[in-house]
């Protein structure tokens, strides 16, 4: 018994000793510093590589895209390359980012909290496509994995975060000072084909309403909320122009303006509604 109390601390140190480098064991300060020259996340051996335009993304799976829920896997080994203008980071985005290339802007759903800490707005990134998911939830374009709810509908959904960190790279440092908002045309709000060329851009809506704004009313009480734990706001008391606040946004609680305001935000489409995805409560601006 005395030698088997003595050889379990003596094989632990060798399983120390083994994971240190150099020969001094326990005592070796010589330890191995970190590269801090590359990012911590995602897929640093990713190259640039038959990159196309978020535009052309969308045209070349124009059919997949045509159906309101509908999903393809890209086998072509191709990649977007695009600046990240929305995240969770007020807590509003769920789930997912929203990125731009100049041509169009594309939601990427991806299984995880914090996206805002790895992926600011302003960052840019590298996406490689291939064995991912590609398709609409509701007419919007989002990449993801598949997924069918109970209604038998099936589109991309949220991926796995170990699948994310092998299809996207960090390139260079973020920079929000390049995100600027289109201004939306809300003379084109019935428009069907802006409506299909601008869903999923970081856009400002300028000198509406809020239609339900007064009496203390908040964005997105508990009291208010659908299925889907949110609450939409009619922007010009326009039911196709809302403002989509999740019930877990940081600014869930507070009180809406009654004045006119100007508001950015993450312009999605479900069906033919334009849902303004605002990103913290700085998104929107009262008129003087």
């Amino acid at each position: 018994m005395k030698r088997l109390r003595y050889f379990i601390p003596a094989m632990v140190l060798g399983l120390l000793s083994s994971c240190m480098d150099g020969n001094d064991g326990l005592f070796n300060d010589d330890w191995t510093e970190p590269d801090m020259s590359k990012p911590l996340y995602g897929n640093n051996n990713l190259e640039e590589n038959n990159v196309i335009t978020i535009a052309d993304l969308k045209q070349k799976y124009a059919s997949t895209l045509n159906n309101q829920n509908d999903t393809v896997c890209i086998k072509e080994d191709i990649q977007v390359k695009g600046i990240v203008v929305g995240n969770d980071i007020g807590g509003n985005i769920y789930n997912e980012i929203a990125i731009e290339d100049g041509t169009g802007g594309l939601l990427i759903c991806i299984s995880q909290g914090g996206l805002f800490g790895q992926m600011p707005v302003g960052q840019e990134i590298l996406v490689s496509l291939k064995g991912l998911n590609f398709g609409t939830y509701g007419y919007q374009p989002q990449i993801g994995t598949p997924y069918t709810n109970a209604s038998g509908k099936t589109f991309p959904s949220r991926m796995n975060r170990t699948i994310w960190q092998e299809h996207f790279k960090l390139i260079g440092t973020p920079d929000a000072s390049k995100v600027k908002p289109i201004e939306f045309d809300i003379s084109k709000l019935n428009d069907a084909n802006y409506m299909k060329e601008n869903c999923g851009r970081l856009m400002v809506v300028k000198g509406v309403k809020l239609s339900e704004a007064g009496n203390g009313r908040t964005f997105a009480p508990e009291s208010d909320k659908d299925a889907g734990n949110g609450v939409s706001r009619k922007v010009n008391n326009k039911s196709n122009l809302v403002v989509r606040s999740s019930t877990y946004a940081d600014f869930a609680g507070i009180e809406m303006p009654t004045g006119t305001v100007d508001i950015t935000g993450v312009f999605t489409r479900y069906s033919t509604t334009w849902q303004i995805l605002m990103r913290t409560e700085n998104d929107i601006v009262i008129n003087k």
